[in-house]
């Protein structure tokens, strides 16, 4: 039986960069102490969710992999602990920007980066200000006895994004995350559309889910947690709620899932040669 131990993180987080990372880091060591191989902290978590406003200022906190705080601190984490850690950070790319993801491994070596692909774009998620797509086409790892997909945030919302990591091996998928409420309407609660739409993924694919939330206020946008690990069926593993801050894990007997994916016969039955208009414009 081939099993992998994952980990989500759930926190708050204020503008101080190295308080930021501290947390991280201790959660880190306390989800690797609990038995994790792969341990995904939330999206940008070097400091609060700087995207609900448009300020050039904030470009100087962009920074290349090999110079970026939050990199070089959890290369050393997985150097240390020996463990995987998915690190989303704001890269600075030349003159370009870009939302990104280290995947660091065990010796803190990184193994490749993911540039988010979607990018929003709406009051309180003012994304496309500062990053460009993704030029990084999807990619996967081969981690600790699995093969690694990554989404970021809004990636998760596709579910051309998580077929497109399967077809490619992926036998996990993780999406780091910073979603909460909606400035311009109070009245919207996105919470139980964001677990389902990462619900699907897990059900269509036959695929466990990891996905990582940060929690708090920031400026009046409030984060809704409610971090979760899923089963190759979408039955909830672990998971916290609005508020808590916290480390949840869960252990993934890699063998079953592999049978169950092929029992449903959802990639036998597939008919790529009818699903054209998905790569054609609106």
């Amino acid at each position: 039986m081939t099993e992998i131990t994952v980990a989500a993180l759930q926190l708050a987080f204020s503008t101080d960069t190295h308080a930021n990372i501290a947390r991280v880091g201790e959660m880190v060591r306390e989800a690797a102490g609990k038995g994790a191989q792969v341990v995904l902290p939330p999206e940008l978590f070097e400091g609060e969710y700087f995207c609900r406003v448009e300020d050039e200022g904030l470009f100087a906190a962009a920074k290349p992999s090999a110079e970026h705080p939050s990199v070089l601190a959890m290369q050393r984490l997985a150097d240390d602990l020996g463990i995987w850690i998915p690190t989303s950070f704001f890269e600075a790319d030349g003159p370009h920007h870009y939302n990104s993801l280290a995947m660091i491994a065990p010796g803190g070596r990184i193994a490749g980066v993911y540039r988010k692909s979607h990018i929003p774009d709406g009051p309180g998620y003012e994304e496309k200000f500062y990053f460009r797509p993704g030029n990084t086409g999807f990619k996967v790892w081969d981690g600790p006895g699995a093969t690694l997909g990554v989404g970021v945030c809004w990636d998760q919302w596709y579910p051309e994004a998580a077929r497109a990591m399967m077809l490619m091996g992926a036998d996990v998928l993780f999406y780091p995350t910073a979603i909460g409420s909606e400035p311009h309407d109070e009245g919207l609660d996105t919470a139980r559309l964001w677990r389902r739409a990462m619900v699907g993924h897990a059900v269509s694919n036959v695929v466990p889910i990891v996905a990582a939330n940060r929690v708090g206020t920031e400026h009046g946008q409030t984060f809704y947690g409610t971090s979760f690990i899923t089963d190759e069926r979408g039955d909830v593993l672990a998971e916290l709620d609005r508020r808590q801050e916290g480390v949840i894990t869960a252990t993934i007997d890699l063998d079953r899932v592999k049978l169950h994916r092929a029992a449903f016969g959802f990639f036998r039955d597939r008919r790529p040669e009818l699903y054209g208009r998905l790569v054609e414009d609106v």
